[in-house]
């Protein structure tokens, strides 16, 4: 089982409900609120999930957010508590969600702001406003983001942070997994 904490109501869970489709044979559960997005608050949410109910050895958390208007300070409390267990993990997109699914169309160079990632995004889901339709993205479409995502990974590797400062995303990561512990 994956446990998310997501920022967004919308948008990230229904990304992530592709995975749990009736051939997957592992769970993936998104914990949202409609009012509470900020990284603290997207942390407390993981955190009162566990106290209450728990982690098993094969279950993995992650916390799933954007860079937005947050600050270094509250984004590195985030990659710290990620720090703590193997089986936690830190999903961050910068500018926001929607630049790891516009990898899913291309290489999505140039973009330095929400704005740019919205409009270009919108030149393949032209109707896109928070929401998706999951059918539409194909096995293929994901893995090649997964290969986008780690190529900007890489030309971004000489910062020192956990996550991207610059634009990027790391929730390939927590893909790859998801897409590991299926196939095992």
């Amino acid at each position: 089982m994956f446990i998310l904490a997501v920022e967004g109501i919308k948008t990230e869970p229904e990304y992530f409900s592709i995975f749990n489709d009736k051939n997957s044979i592992i769970r993936v559960s998104c914990l949202k609120s409609r009012y509470e997005s900020s990284p603290p608050q997207v942390l407390a949410r993981m955190q009162k999930y566990l106290k209450d109910e728990g982690l098993k050895n094969t279950d993995e958390a992650w916390l799933v957010v954007d860079k937005d208007q947050w600050t270094d300070e509250q984004l590195s409390i985030l990659a710290k508590w990620s720090l703590q267990a193997d089986n936690y993990g830190l999903a961050l997109s910068n500018p926001k969600f929607e630049f790891w699914l516009l990898l899913h169309f291309e290489e999505a160079t140039g973009i330095s702001n929400s704005e740019q990632c919205s409009k270009r995004l919108q030149r393949y889901i032209s109707d896109y406003d928070k929401g998706i339709n999951v059918k539409k993205i194909s096995k293929s479409m994901i893995l090649a983001a997964i290969t986008r995502a780690k190529k900007i990974d890489r030309m971004n590797s000489e910062q020192k942070n956990f996550y991207p400062t610059l634009t990027g995303t790391t929730v390939y990561r927590l893909v790859e997994k998801i897409i590991e512990s299926n196939d095992n």
